[in-house]
């Protein structure tokens, strides 16, 4: 092997061994991270609103109830933005990611690698994903919690403060989006990149509202250890 040859060989070696060393050290990160507790503020008032905590394996939403005294989510998230427009759904969940990979990418086996890497490196916007439902079901992937009403109150700011509103404080629907019919998407605030990711996100709200949660968690995973 000529000796030029030799140099990128072994260049190529060195930034493979970076790489692979700098993905075990952002997964040690995580596992130790993730195992370490938020414990939950102690409550402050009676236990009023029923949340849940929803998780498709892959993304965690916050699922609220569409009104209740302290906020009207239908006045933000109207049910004519899904495609179903079924207002007879009790409940939403809201989901706050990387907007080329919710838009772009609705299973695993659409995904590019240019928006995976874009995802990664802080070098795209973001949007939020707003499910209806009817009350879910518990179950491994469905976490019920009841909040105070302070508690309640800190949640939905946290929530509305992820939005990009326009100037009548409304939420920017993005059109001609949704995965399913009970969906939509709308423009969101804040960077995704490996260290806040969609799941962080969720965890960094449950902490707003004095919940139990990880210290730091990339994963869903990260989340719902705290709850079983």
């Amino acid at each position: 092997m000529t000796n030029p040859l030799r140099k990128a060989a072994k260049a190529t070696a060195y930034a493979g061994g970076g790489l692979l060393g700098a993905l075990a050290l952002y997964g040690l990160a995580a596992l130790t991270l993730s195992r370490i507790p938020v414990r939950r503020r102690p409550p402050d008032g009676p236990e009023v609103v029923e949340c849940f905590i929803l998780s498709n394996g892959v993304h965690t939403d916050l699922v609220v109830p569409v009104r209740h005294a302290q906020m009207d989510w239908s006045r933000l998230i109207a049910y004519a933005d899904t495609p179903a427009a079924d207002p007879t759904m009790d409940y939403l969940g809201f989901g706050w990611g990387d907007k080329g990979f919710y838009l772009n990418t609705p299973t695993w086996a659409e995904l590019q690698p240019r928006v995976a890497f874009e995802a990664m490196f802080w070098l795209s916007t973001t949007a939020m994903h707003a499910t209806f439902h009817h009350r879910p079901p518990e179950g491994p992937e469905c976490v019920r919690i009841t909040l105070t009403r302070s508690e309640y109150n800190r949640l939905i700011r946290f929530i509305l403060a992820s939005f990009e509103l326009d100037r009548r404080g409304r939420a920017r629907h993005i059109e001609g989006h949704s995965y399913g019919r009970y969906d939509a998407f709308y423009e969101a605030q804040g960077t995704y990149n490996l260290f806040y990711t969609c799941n962080s996100w969720a965890n960094a709200a449950l902490k707003a509202a004095g919940q139990r949660a990880a210290l730091w968690t990339p994963f869903d995973q990260g989340i719902f250890r705290h709850y079983r």
